[in-house]
């Protein structure tokens, strides 16, 4: 269920490219280019890790809610696409986080 949850965002996202920049945020984020939205995912991830520490699971959940669309966003003005990242992460299952560190060495 969360997958298509994500995977419907990452398509209306990818739509929203035809979408008119007046009417759409992902447009105009879109049109700034990576450079834009990187910044913008930056922001948002340190308004994660802020509520992360925070006591507020409200906060914390909202946040982690705009990390993961400005995250889509990103991924879609650089053109990685969801199943590009999935297949790394599958890549990634039965190994250890020490391992597949190690590995990209």
């Amino acid at each position: 269920m969360s997958e298509d949850v994500i995977r419907q965002l990452a398509m209306t996202i990818s739509a929203r490219r035809e979408a008119d920049g007046e009417k759409s945020y992902t447009k105009k984020l879109l049109d700034g280019g990576p450079n834009k939205c990187a910044k913008k995912f930056g922001e948002e991830a340190t308004e994660l890790v802020i509520a992360g520490v925070a006591e507020d699971v409200s906060a914390l959940r909202n946040e982690a809610a705009d990390v993961l669309y400005h995250l889509l966003v990103l991924l879609e003005v650089r053109g990685v696409s969801l199943d590009d990242v999935y297949g790394e992460l599958k890549g990634r299952m039965g190994m250890s986080g020490l391992e597949e560190k190690a590995q990209r060495k």
